[in-house]
């Protein structure tokens, strides 16, 4: 009697999925057995699609072989020339510009291994795509193909002329056919598309695939559609006789930046010295303590002034004595009556050696009702390292209150916070006191030009200057950001210094307590 066959022997299993890193070497070798005569996907390009859009790689196994795969990426179509390339569109093959919140699938590649194409691969491939455009539920699939007969034809046709035919199915195209048997519709011959596509010409056409399932979402409207506004106040320190003092010239320019309708005040580092005017105590040590004790007058006034003129109040910072220690702290005064601090992470020499102040041990980034926001004091933001550890967190807005006494500190603090802006894509502030103290010990006269800083690029101003003081006298600086702008350029900048990080190579390992 003969036994029962094993069907598993015959079996030749096709399998859809997604690709992983260890499949990149075969995927190279596919597309040089599909594309011969054109430039090859690199190993890095590869890793960086995993990195940012790895359920947008798939590929088809057969018998444990890559036959096929494909590569796309999410964009906001409306973003792009009507006329873009494919190195535009791609950011030059490492998708670093995928957006998670855009609208559209842009299909970059597809390949099919030629012993295999009769096999409905590359339906396989555009069914998977359709599907995962219904599952993120985008409005459209949109792809650059092709028109490799061309070449064919271009002595006597245009490429519109000869995608017409194409179209009448007078003419076969493999790829521009293939896509009209898959229910993608021409929207227009795109010119210098693929630099070593010499089959086309250089010329492909721009098709798109309508998602039947897509549900509209409310649109986004770029045009100022997340502005922050930012009064940062350049403040005089000089004689006061009480706290009421001190108060009322605080008021002043809370009274000052709520007319102004700003969604946040900023003030220096340390300004709570003034208090030492009155307090007639020479020794530094002694005159830190005394200070000390104004600290829960100080958090009641900010508190009670951020509520009553619905305005966030970055506090500057003031000296806090906890467990027989003394800090140099910066608070967050919200418009809701909620508070939150942070600690000074890195001491000068002169806070050891006057003042004794001891560091923090941890950086926060806080939400409030115009995103999330982190507080670098004065020589906080000279460590860049800080900086990324707060944007890697979600940081959006940098404030660091500075207190300087001379020209080269001011612009230590200046260059540092200008430069971190670049690097992380991310909104600074700086705001420092002027003025003197000619009576107080160790309280030397002050040197500031506060000022608001953005990225640098075609969304911002060229300078990265949002608004800035004039020098040292006592005044108010007041600008928008927006952070929708903001988040648009660090996904489609000119360059995208937070994508483009080598994490591969190089990362912060904090080690908070």
């Amino acid at each position: 009697m003969a036994s029962k066959i094993d069907l598993s022997r015959f079996e030749k299993k096709i399998i859809l999925r997604n690709i992983k890193p260890e499949d990149i070497d075969d995927i190279i070798a596919l597309n040089k057995v599909c594309f011969p005569n054109m430039e090859t996907w690199k190993r890095e390009e590869l890793e960086s699609h995993l990195k940012h859009f790895p359920e947008g790689q798939f590929c088809v196994e057969y018998d444990g072989k890559i036959i096929g795969s494909s590569s796309s990426l999410i964009v906001d179509f409306d973003e792009y020339d009507d006329q873009h390339s494919y190195n535009e569109i791609t950011d030059n093959g490492y998708i670093r510009n995928h957006d998670p919140e855009g609208q559209n699938l842009y299909g970059i590649e597809v390949m099919v291994h030629p012993d295999y194409r009769r096999m409905k691969i590359g339906k396989r491939l555009y069914e998977a795509r359709k599907d995962l455009c219904r599952r993120l539920n985008l409005k459209s699939i949109i792809i650059g193909g092709r028109i490799p007969n061309y070449h064919k034809y271009a002595d006597r046709m245009s490429p519109r002329e000869y995608v017409e035919e194409v179209m009448k199915q007078n003419i076969y195209d493999p790829v521009l056919t293939f896509q009209m048997m898959n229910g993608f519709v021409l929207k227009r011959i795109l010119i210098n598309y693929l630099d070593d596509d010499a089959a086309s010409h250089k010329f492909a056409t721009l098709m798109e695939w309508h998602n039947p399932d897509y549900l509209p979402k409310p649109r986004r409207h770029y045009r100022r559609s997340l502005p922050v506004r930012i009064s940062v106040v350049q403040y005089m320190l000089k004689k006061i006789k009480s706290f009421e003092d001190f108060a009322t010239q605080c008021e002043y320019f809370i009274d000052a930046s709520a007319n102004y309708r700003s969604d946040f005040a900023v003030f220096p580092e340390s300004f709570t010295m003034q208090l030492l005017s009155f307090l007639e105590e020479q020794i530094p040590s002694k005159q830190i303590k005394k200070l000390a004790e104004f600290t829960e007058d100080y958090i009641n006034l900010f508190t009670e002034l951020a509520v009553r003129y619905n305005i966030n109040i970055i506090g500057g910072s003031t000296f806090v004595e906890e467990d027989n220690s003394i800090y140099n702290v910066a608070y967050l005064f919200r418009r809701d009556g909620t508070i939150a601090r942070q600690y000074k992470l890195h001491i000068t020499t002169d806070e050891k050696r006057w003042w004794g102040i001891q560091p923090g041990d941890k950086l926060n980034v806080f939400d409030t009702d115009c995103g999330k926001i982190a507080i670098l004091t004065s020589y906080d933001i000279q460590f860049p390292e800080l900086a990324r550890i707060a944007v890697d967190k979600g940081a959006q807005i940098l404030f660091t209150p500075f207190s300087v006494e001379d020209q080269q500190g001011y612009l230590r603090v200046r260059y540092c916070s200008q430069a971190r802006a670049v690097e992380n894509q991310v909104y600074t502030v700086i705001a420092g006191t002027v003025g003197n103290l000619t009576h107080v010990p160790h309280v030397d006269v002050q040197y500031a030009q506060s000022g608001i800083f953005s990225p640098s690029d075609f969304a911002f101003s060229s300078n990265g200057v949002v608004g800035e003081c004039s020098a040292n006298i006592e005044t108010i600086v007041v600008g928008e950001v927006d952070l929708e702008v903001l988040r648009r350029n660090r996904n489609v900048g000119t360059v995208t210094p937070l994508k483009d990080r080598r994490t591969d190579y190089y990362r912060i390992v904090t080690d908070e307590k």
